[in-house]
């Protein structure tokens, strides 16, 4: 037993139960694995509050605060899958909050609570897969450059955007794009039930609704702001513990190796043997390359 539960349990032998706790997760970004965006959602770096949230002494309920356009399904179904494990675990409740947005890989995310509110003007759903790109053959052409390119496997460059789109492979994709979106809509079902209203092929369309819709649809079973439902639930005393994730460092963002030193860095970087040319402008180029991106995952919804 940890010093905070010998302490909690003390504390409830001499006083009583006190204020009932209610750990907070906030679940704030797009979804991917890799940490090349400046506020990423995987769980490798969510594996540990997670772990946190339902461990928190005298814990009552676990609060997710989403807010994320989606992102990658693998890490999302990942994330979903620890949430709901612990919550059967350690026998306590999780419900989901879509602030902003809870769209595509988002929404999967809320999907862990067994309710989900959502405010009257947040983007709910997008229940659906898409896939984009784009073709450069005209542009090489017109440069005069000459693509080289060598595989072992008749596949291995599907979709190559230098290469001219093959109609087959564009099948493939769509195959791929099904069986994603089909475990997509089993999750759906199987988290939401008879909750869910109307017509399904609306509902798994990958459109995105209201809050207001939403709830209209049953993907959320009502709305309302996660200070004012749990302070229903459990009265105005309740204690909101948010549970802190720990950020990317400024060399993260840069694309510098992990395990060097800051000092080694700066050192390096005073010397001309780091942070100079190609090596400084590859960083900034990773950087400003997925902050583009992440705005884009963004701007999908209007935010």
């Amino acid at each position: 037993m940890g010093i905070g539960k010998v302490f909690y349990a003390l504390r409830k032998r001499l006083f009583g139960e006190g204020a009932p706790i209610v750990a907070v997760l906030r679940l704030e970004g797009v979804i991917g694995a890799g940490g090349r965006f400046q506020q990423s959602l995987s769980l490798t770096r969510l594996a540990e509050p997670i772990e946190r949230a339902f461990t928190m002494p005298g814990v009552k309920a676990v609060a997710l605060a989403i807010n994320s356009p989606g992102g990658s399904p693998v890490q999302s179904a990942l994330i979903l899958r620890r949430i709901r494990a612990l919550s059967d675990e350690k026998h306590v409740p999780v419900i989901a909050f879509a602030e902003d947005v809870a769209a595509s890989g988002g929404y999967m995310l809320a999907l862990a609570g067994s309710e989900i509110y959502a405010h009257e003007a947040s983007i709910i759903g997008s229940i659906g897969v898409v896939s984009s790109g784009f073709g450069f053959t005209g542009a090489i052409d017109r440069l005069g450059i000459e693509r080289r390119l060598y595989t072992a496997g008749a596949k291995k460059s599907m979709l190559d955007p230098f290469l001219p789109e093959d109609a087959e492979d564009v099948e493939r994709l769509g195959a791929i794009q099904k069986d994603v979106h089909d475990y997509f809509k089993s999750l759906v079902r199987d988290r939401r039930g008879k909750r869910l209203k109307g017509a399904r092929t609306r509902i798994f369309s990958g459109e995105v609704f209201t809050g207001e819709d939403a709830r209209k649809l049953g993907l959320v079973d009502g709305l309302g702001d996660l200070r004012g439902v749990m302070r229903e639930r459990f009265g105005e005393k309740v204690r909101l513990r948010p549970v802190e994730q720990r950020r990317p460092r400024l060399g993260s963002f840069l694309g510098l190796r992990r395990g060097v030193p800051a000092e080694d860095a700066a050192a390096r970087a005073l010397a001309g043997t780091a942070l100079t040319g190609d090596g400084l402008a590859s960083g900034l180029g990773r950087g400003v390359l997925a902050a583009v991106e992440e705005r884009l995952w963004w701007n999908r919804y209007g935010l």
